[in-house]
């Protein structure tokens, strides 16, 4: 395992003095009163991912997003425009959810010309505006321009699809800051070969996001995972990231490149060598435009030894970005202050032959097994922290990411909460 240097200041994270090293207080990962606190001035009022632009590729496409932590379900369509929009899932009648199929708690998505309410057949064009009131001489003087659907703010970056509930917020792109400026170019739209998995988790949101924003677990929790010489090695020398950087309420991690491809094939397992793929994807990189001059907030340390870069896009989204061209979308979705979704979704460029299908499958079905190992072992820091028995813990200079996510989440609900005593 090679080391790489650390900034001048000494370490990573004094590099942000206003993280301070502290030991971290993770009572707002147990605290009801503070998850109720964090959905109002989080999940009600920063721009949310809620997929691409792949999802909703023809005229009237859409699918419906529930957000169990603002309150509300939203559909996602494309208009007769061309124009992507995003709206509360409720009719304007008497409060019905205007689009679902056998479970109103179910996401769907699907294709139609209006969507029309299950209840009492009130219709909605794809730009929401009211087209259609059963019997409408039986109300009293009702103008449908004025009960179109309840829209949502909603912009588009790079293909990505993001939603705000609230609609003083800033535009998506300054939210985002310079750090995903910085990845503007990169060809996320020819990566449209997507394997999805959705789980519910045990755990509070905030904690599954610090297992993937650091990797000083991976040599021991994920030891399996490679031959065992090679674990070995890991075990021993332990792991450092090549980069890490923090931009506004957003942070990212750089990687060295692992495995993809190994320096010598014997330290992967068989599978892996006639595949050329695994844990850490293909090997072979496709044959596409826009991988050789990388956009700046990637490999920013421009080490040759990159693979990765992680991004943490506050507050739930993180975006994964892989040296041999594919990438990855993690979403936590919380659902209470000890429980969560977890969505995760691998990108590649459509397959060429039988081999790299397979390839981008057996990566694939790897990623689902080492975030099961992840998951479990949530649910049990999970049962220990409701206890209280310890609820400071310390953090170190590789958890820089963690630090800084428990920092802005508290930040965010202190904001508000002065915001509203004024």
């Amino acid at each position: 395992m090679p080391h790489f240097p650390k900034p001048a200041a000494g370490s990573w994270t004094e590099h942000y003095p206003e993280l301070g090293t502290a030991p971290v207080d993770y009572n707002d990962s147990i605290d009801p009163a503070h998850y109720e606190a964090e959905r109002e001035a989080i999940f009600k009022r920063t721009w949310l991912n809620v997929g691409r632009v792949e999802s909703v590729p023809k005229v009237g496409s859409y699918f419906t997003k529930e957000l169990a932590a603002a309150d509300t379900s939203l559909i996602i369509v494309r208009g007769k425009d061309k124009q992507i929009r995003a709206f509360h899932n409720v009719c304007r009648h008497r409060g019905n959810k205007l689009v679902w199929n056998d479970y109103p708690g179910e996401e769907v998505k699907g294709t139609c010309r209006q969507f029309t309410c299950k209840y009492h057949a009130w219709r909605y064009d794809l730009a929401g505006e009211l087209t259609f009131i059963q019997q409408e001489e039986e109300f009293f003087d009702v103008d449908k321009a004025d009960y179109g659907l309840k829209s949502v703010r909603c912009e588009v970056w790079e293909g990505f699809v993001f939603v705000n509930l609230d609609p003083d917020a800033a535009p998506l792109t300054d939210y985002l800051g310079e750090m995903a400026k910085g990845l503007e170019g990169y060809p996320f739209h020819e990566m449209t070969e997507v394997y999805s998995y959705r789980a519910e988790i045990g755990s509070n949101w905030k904690l599954f996001i610090d297992a993937f924003a650091e990797f000083y677990h991976a040599p021991v929790l994920h030891q399996k995972q490679a031959v065992k010489d090679e674990a070995d090695k890991l075990f021993s020398y332990g792991y450092e990231a090549l980069h890490y950087k923090l931009d506004g309420p957003h942070s990212m991690i750089s990687s060295w490149g692992g495995m993809s491809p190994p320096k010598d094939p014997k330290m992967v397992k068989p599978i892996e060598r006639v595949l050329r793929s695994g844990l850490f994807g293909p090997w072979d990189r496709p044959d596409i435009d826009g991988l050789d001059d990388l956009p700046p907030s990637l490999n920013p340390a421009r080490h040759k030894a990159w693979g990765s870069d992680s991004f943490v896009l506050f507050p739930n989204f993180m975006l994964l970005v892989w040296a041999p061209g594919w990438y990855l979308t993690y979403h936590y979705w919380p659902t209470a202050v000890d429980r969560h979704v977890f969505e995760a979704s691998l990108y590649f460029v459509p397959p060429k032959n039988a081999r790299e299908r397979l390839g981008h499958e057996l990566a694939a079905v790897t990623f689902k097994e080492y975030a099961l190992q992840d998951a479990n072992t949530l649910e049990a820091t999970q049962t220990m922290l409701k206890g209280r028995a310890v609820t400071e813990f310390p953090l170190n200079d590789q958890e820089i990411l963690l630090r800084h996510l428990h920092k802005v989440a508290r930040d965010h609900v202190k904001e508000h909460s002065d915001a509203a005593a004024r």
